[in-house]
């Protein structure tokens, strides 16, 4: 793309003074010159990514004096940084001070620093770096700290032992630092075990290995064997009397469970069960339950009967144990899991609105109130309130320390922002309406977001094809910049300045971090309004329901394309978009048309249409189906008929459960929006069940 389209592009009639009197570079010169330097950018981002050091090298003096110069000499250090020399990374920091590339190279540095066990460079760098979001970086920085003073030190085992396990793969510098700590006393060999059974439910051999290698290196070859073949493993094992002994063991029932939860439980109790401690015995349950859990099988409640101590379980097995909880109406287990869980795990929205519901479920009809909307409520939230019940009789002093509890926990999260946060106001009685507007942005608000050099460059980058690039300064100089973030009001008029350039996926995202207030309208727009609202009305689609699924498909990115070949706004695959195209007579289709805008949205919508009307007009299973395919929600929806929240939570695909909730949070935010009227998530949501063998219309099993 030329850099003279760009500045005759709708909507960005600020961007060439913006970028020429905030970049201060030599790039502002004649249109056709800088234009061809965009050639040149595009040219080294495919070089960096293909790894091509010489190509680099080669075309870093024709992108001296660009506005995006700083990517361009950050790719070619980048690509050979394993040979540079200190200074030269110390010139590249020098040069290009104060920018995301300068502090993106110092990330990189630093973990070479780490992996060369260079500690005095990297004690002399670390101060400087700015991001601070790369846990293996902290943990080099943590082993550091603690090589400077090797004492007991509780704050440093925690950190170290959080980010490790937080990381999937194997990496250097958690695995390091957990090394020397456990040396030193201050993470324990049980810390260890517990990080190779995450590693080994995760399928992540290398991690495991590594793990085990720091308290049992002879049981290494072990770990590989167990990997590949558990049953077999198993098999020609009959004792584990020693404590290396049982953890292989464990390990060995855990890799298991993953593929055949029926062997690990026959394993489990015809040899392993009284071998193992309890509190092994309680994890390999967890992991069975968690199996049985994410397969909806009615047996998980069961499974997880054998576990004796939950706090044996991490966040992420008691997760599932109240999912499959809910399924089954047990709100006993549902309360007392949700307590049992971590601190983060007890802070989340979506088990504190389970764990209040488990509350509710408690006090007995008779003697349950409506709660009144709480004390953050605004005036407009309390006019649209759901009217207060008297209750039958009068609750008893254990039943009002339940519904205070409840109170306290829904009003801790109720928002307008966020699916649980909404369902929280439904509980408090309120309805979703869009909260007053924050005070509008003032001149000078607005020309200091202009003049931020990193959102200039950011939103050049996004305009001349390398998006990724873009996103990731653009989330620096939001985020990251100084420490904490950008201040609320600096956030939104960033996030203003993305939308006057209908960049809209920094829009929302940008505008969904400010904490102190709402502008409902800016994390929700509507770009393309007429043909949105048009084309859905024809068909007898809510307008809302179609926004709040491009919200989440696209970001309006027009041109967004997924991993597995989706395209567009709507994000329809090729192949469903040949087959919708025929459904609704656009006979002309071709598949070089998917990307154009009103074309991507017929036939989005038309499927969108097709699937709604065949799971009968459930919007959360049409979201599902549109996400995950109509064959695999007619499978989960078998099974108790359930509030569709509930069904929703217990979608086993993470990708699909997150989809389902933030398309129908996004409906309801649009909704309010477009009608100016109070809405209902809990309506929208319904009730999900098996399908209701006496409808005359069968199932469309052409559906793709």
């Amino acid at each position: 793309m030329q850099f003279t389209k760009i500045l005759t592009s709708p909507g960005l009639p600020v961007l060439k003074s913006l970028i020429c009197a905030t970049l201060a570079l030599a790039f502002c010169v004649p249109a056709w010159a800088q234009g061809k330097g965009d050639d040149v950018l595009l040219e080294m981002q495919q070089a960096f990514k293909r790894g091509d050091k010489k190509k680099l090298t080669t075309l870093l003096p024709q992108a001296r004096g660009h506005a995006l110069e700083p990517w361009a000499a950050y790719w070619e250090l980048k690509a050979r940084l394993g040979e540079a020399s200190a200074q030269e990374v110390q010139d590249f920091l020098t040069r290009y001070a104060g920018t995301y590339q300068e502090d993106r190279l110092r990330n990189d540095w630093l973990l070479l620093l780490g992996q060369r066990r260079d500690w005095a460079n990297f004690a002399a760098e670390y101060p400087n770096y700015r991001m601070g979001d790369d846990r293996e970086v902290r943990c080099y920085a943590l082993l550091v700290e603690h090589l400077k003073n090797p004492v007991l030190d509780a704050r440093l085992s925690d950190e170290v032992r959080k980010n490790w396990y937080a990381q999937r793969d194997a990496d250097d510098g958690c695995t390091a630092a957990a090394d020397r700590l456990v040396g030193s006393q201050n993470l324990t060999p049980m810390d260890v075990w517990r990080k190779a059974r995450l590693a080994t439910e995760a399928n992540r051999p290398r991690a495991a290995r590594d793990a085990v290698q720091i308290v049992a290196p002879q049981a290494v070859g072990m770990v590989t064997d167990l990997n590949a073949n558990p049953a077999n493993f198993l098999s020609h094992k009959y004792l584990a009397v020693r404590t290396v002994r049982k953890e292989i063991i464990t390990l060995a029932l855990i890799k298991l469970a993953t593929s055949d939860v029926d062997a690990a439980i026959e394993q489990l109790n015809s040899k392993w069960a009284l071998q193992l401690t309890a509190e092994e015995r309680n994890w390999v349950w967890g992991v069975i339950g968690k199996q049985a859990a994410t397969r909806l099988s009615d047996a998980a409640t069961g499974y997880y009967a054998n576990v004796t101590r939950d706090t044996d379980l991490n966040d992420e097995m008691l997760a599932w144990k109240v999912r499959a909880a809910l399924r089954q109406g047990q709100w006993k287990t549902v309360l007392a899991t949700t307590r049992a869980m971590g601190e983060e795990g007890r802070a989340d929205p979506t088990w504190v609105y389970w764990r209040a519901r488990a509350l509710l479920a408690g006090v007995p009809v008779a003697e349950r109130v409506l709660l009144e909307p709480g004390p953050a409520a605004t005036p407009a939230d309390a006019a649209s309130a759901t009217p207060t019940a008297t209750p039958l009789v009068t609750p008893s002093s254990r039943h009002r320390g339940e519904l205070q509890e409840a109170r306290q926990l829904l009003e801790s999260i109720a928002s307008v922002h966020g699916f649980y946060q909404k369902l929280a106001m439904e509980e408090l009685g309120q309805r979703i309406t869009a909260p007053s507007r924050p005070a509008v942005l003032t001149a000078a608000e607005k020309d200091a977001a202009r003049q931020n050099a990193g959102l200039a460059r950011a939103l050049y980058a996004v305009r001349i094809g390398l998006r990724p690039d873009g996103v990731r300064e653009w989330n620096y100089s939001t985020n990251l910049h100084t420490k904490g973030g950008m201040s609320d009001r600096d956030l939104l008029a960033a996030a203003d300045l993305a939308c006057q350039n209908e960049v809209w996926d920094r829009c929302i995202n940008t505008s969904e971090r400010t904490r102190s207030f709402i502008d409902l309208e800016q994390r929700f727009p509507m770009p393309f309004r007429d043909a949105v609202v048009k084309r859905s009305r024809e068909i007898n689609l809510d307008p809302a329901y179609v926004y709040g699924l491009i919200r989440q498909e696209s970001r309006f990115i027009m041109d967004a394309r997924s991993h597995v070949g989706a395209s567009g706004l709507m994000q329809v695959m090729p192949a469903t978009a040949r087959w919708t195209a025929k459904k609704i007579g656009m006979a002309s289709f071709t598949p070089d048309q998917i990307n154009d805008r009103d074309t991507n949205i017929a036939i989005g919508t038309g499927y969108l249409k097709l699937v709604l009307d065949d799971f009968g007009g459930s919007m959360p299973l049409a979201a599902a189906a549109y996400n995950a395919g109509p064959g695999r929600p007619r499978n989960w929806r078998n099974g108790p008929t359930m509030e569709a929240a509930i069904w929703a939570e217990n979608v086993p695909f993470n990708e699909t459960r997150d989809y389902v909730k933030k398309v129908l949070a996004n409906t309801t935010s649009y909704a309010a929006i477009l009608t100016g009227q109070p809405q209902s998530l809990k309506t929208r949501l319904g009730m999900v069940g098996p399908r209701d063998a006496g409808l005359a219309q069968a199932e469309n099993r052409d559906l793709p």
